[in-house]
């Protein structure tokens, strides 16, 4: 078993924009009123993309339908998650209009590239009861140790959360993680912008777990298999400083993440890092501030057989 893998699939936007239907409990996006928001998120992906393919990362763009007019197309890992075995999870979002995102012509993209699938496990029709889970958004997935770290929220169903682990042979471990939005405390809408899980460490904004059993839980699961725990602050997190995914260059391993949450780590916390892999960081200013997400969300890593 892996943790973290040498391929990644990245959708390249055609319509982005701040999603109106995601906003109303994704308190980390503001609109940019500027025409040209589209083109800008473009170039930083173009810019993001080049510089993973750059250190070896096998980056696989695949270019989104302006007819779909999907704002979040940027974020697939929300939507799939791709697994050693050969199967697929497919995902019931919260936005309706991030559902069309869900485009298995890709799937034939990754065929074409020499990955074996084996079986789509779907798990979209919750959607129809209102219940949600959005893929590596929601779930944080330790593959080594077969354990899926999950904060429940609008985003991220219990029930559907076991069924998963039911599937996929995880363990669930289970919290609740809030941020501070106008004097109170609300729920956060992804797992993945409080929390990374590398290799042999993991990076979390322990502040959010305002249950201090909960918290106790989450640490004992990373301290018992050997991860590094390496705190950010509440504010921190704002930045973005929880949103990142480790992957294997060609030389190397490498963190990655915005710019943003790069500038935001004091050196402390940096040479953490270091000791265990190489950062690399990109600007994402637009694509953070309208879609309200950062480098870990644009990746949907890809741990498909070769045929």
């Amino acid at each position: 078993m892996r943790q973290i893998t040498d391929t990644i699939l990245m959708v390249r936007p055609v319509a982005f924009r701040m999603n109106e239907q995601t906003a109303v409990n994704n308190y980390f996006q503001k609109d940019l009123t500027a025409d040209n928001v589209n083109e800008r998120a473009q170039e930083e992906f173009d810019e993001f993309a080049s510089k993973l393919k750059k250190v070896g990362v096998n980056v696989i763009v695949v270019n989104d339908k302006l007819e779909d007019d999907s704002p979040d197309s940027i974020f697939p890992n929300n939507w799939v998650s791709f697994h050693e075995n050969g199967d697929i999870g497919l995902y019931p979002m919260f936005a309706e209009n991030r559902r069309k995102e869900r485009r298995l012509e890709y799937f034939a993209k990754l065929e074409e590239e020499g990955f074996k699938i084996k079986n789509i496990v779907d798990y979209t029709e919750a959607e129809e009861h209102d219940l949600f889970l959005e893929g590596t958004g929601s779930l944080l997935l330790d593959r080594v140790n077969r354990k899926a770290y999950c904060a429940l929220s609008p985003r991220a169903d219990e029930d559907l959360l076991i069924e998963f682990c039911e599937d996929f042979e995880f363990t669930p471990v289970i919290f609740e993680a809030n941020q501070s939005v106008g004097g109170k405390r609300k729920a956060i809408y992804h797992t993945n912008v409080m929390m990374c899980l590398a290799e042999n460490f993991a990076v979390i904004c322990l502040d959010t777990i305002d249950d201090a059993k909960e918290r106790k839980n989450v640490l004992k699961h990373l301290k018992e298999d050997g991860k590094e725990v390496i705190t950010i602050t509440e504010e921190q997190m704002h930045e973005f400083a929880g949103n990142m995914l480790q992957v294997q260059g060609k030389d190397n391993k490498f963190l990655v993440m915005s710019a943003r949450a790069h500038g935001s780590l004091n050196q402390d916390q940096i040479a953490k890092i270091e000791k265990h892999c190489e950062i690399l960081s990109s600007d994402l200013h637009v694509i953070e501030t309208c879609g309200g997400g950062s480098a870990r969300c644009m990746m949907a890593e890809v741990f498909l057989p070769k045929a």
